[in-house]
């Protein structure tokens, strides 16, 4: 009887809290803004939506369009990240434009993990499908999470980070 009695209660309380959950205003975006109601609702939209593009841009590349992906690349990304990216551009447009390479990225799937729109950073991650066409040979497709920062510029949230988060434990 007494178990019965308890099952009951934690079904009682599961689902006032579940309610609660889904009901209430704060969400990662709302707490870590520090503001509740749609402006922060379209703040989180505007920052995911900008950084799906931002990764999607970094994992697409053609040899046929070399300096327009580049320059992609490098509309997409600021601070530390576009320094590496820039640095060796040379030698690496020369061996994509020798294997001639075409890669295409589609975002599967993305979230927020934080947001600080006061410091103008936010950390999203990415499920990411990349497809490799080499000149010769059949096409590889991979698929992978990327983490990664945005940091607000005065062109938009760009990428200053970007690393691959590894699938499964050691």
């Amino acid at each position: 009887m007494v178990s019965i009695g308890l099952l009951v209660l934690a079904a009682v309380c599961a689902g006032w809290f579940g309610w609660r959950w889904q009901n209430s205003p704060s969400s990662a975006a709302t707490a870590a803004t520090g503001s509740g109601g749609g402006r922060s609702a379209q703040l989180v939209e505007q920052v995911l939506r900008e950084g799906e593009q931002d990764v999607q841009s970094f994992n697409t590349l053609s040899y046929k369009n070399l300096a327009q992906g580049l320059s992609n690349w490098q509309n997409s990304s600021t601070g530390t990240l576009l320094k590496e990216t820039t640095s060796g551009w040379s030698s690496f447009a020369k061996q994509v434009t020798k294997l001639k390479t075409v890669t295409s990225a589609t975002v599967l799937d993305a979230a927020l993990t934080s947001l600080d729109a006061q410091k103008g950073t936010a950390g999203i991650i990415v499920a990411l499908q990349v497809t490799v066409k080499p000149a010769k040979g059949s096409a590889a497709t991979k698929r992978s999470r990327l983490e990664g920062t945005l940091t607000k510029t005065s062109s938009g949230w760009k990428l200053s980070s970007l690393a691959e988060v590894p699938v499964g434990t050691s």
